[in-house]
């Protein structure tokens, strides 16, 4: 029953070929979203195994981890965490840069947003080189929260993001894998 859930919601996902360049299929999320059932069923899925555990914060990666995230803190019954590209965010923050494929980014969070020992969920949609979720680890660690868990709909496993953060001691879980970039 557990794997014919996931292929439901894997066939909710629209692929995007040579986007946002030639070679690449972009996996697109809005599709899962805008089906109440998948969405739904997608939320249950990442919430499941935290229920009933300790999660004080759930941190959301801009910008459809914002969406994840707000309706897993919800189902959890903590508070939500954005985690944004620097410049977003209005009160004292704390910043980490990290690589991309062509230069650096910054995204930040807020220098209070968590409590030194918070115990942490982070989300998004979809993991691929494993930068932005990386630096948030970091970032999260750097004002004191202990990593439950990194969670995704969606994991590249040939791109290697997932195994980064497992790497570095962070359990990953995704609800469904797709093959190439």
């Amino acid at each position: 029953m557990e794997a014919r859930r996931h292929v439901a919601l894997k066939e909710s996902i629209r692929s995007i070929p040579d986007y946002p360049k030639p070679g690449i299929i972009f996996r697109d999320i809005t599709t899962l979203l805008s089906d109440p059932r998948a969405f739904r069923r997608a939320v249950d899925a990442l919430v499941h195994p935290y229920a009933g555990g300790r999660i004080d914060q759930v941190a959301g990666i801009e910008a459809r981890g914002f969406i994840l995230g707000g309706a897993i803190a919800h189902q959890l019954s903590c508070g939500f965490v954005p985690i944004r590209k620097k410049g977003k965010l209005p009160h004292t923050t704390v910043s980490m840069a990290y690589a991309l494929e062509y230069g650096t980014d910054e995204i930040e969070i807020h220098v209070d947003a968590v409590k030194p020992g918070d115990r942490v969920l982070l989300v998004d949609d979809l993991i691929a080189t494993g930068g932005t979720a990386t630096a948030a680890v970091n970032l999260l660690q750097k004002i004191g929260a202990e990593i439950v868990a990194a969670c995704f709909v969606i994991d590249l496993p040939d791109i290697g993001g997932a195994q980064r953060l497992r790497d570095m001691g962070v359990e990953v879980r995704a609800l469904m894998q797709f093959e190439g970039h």
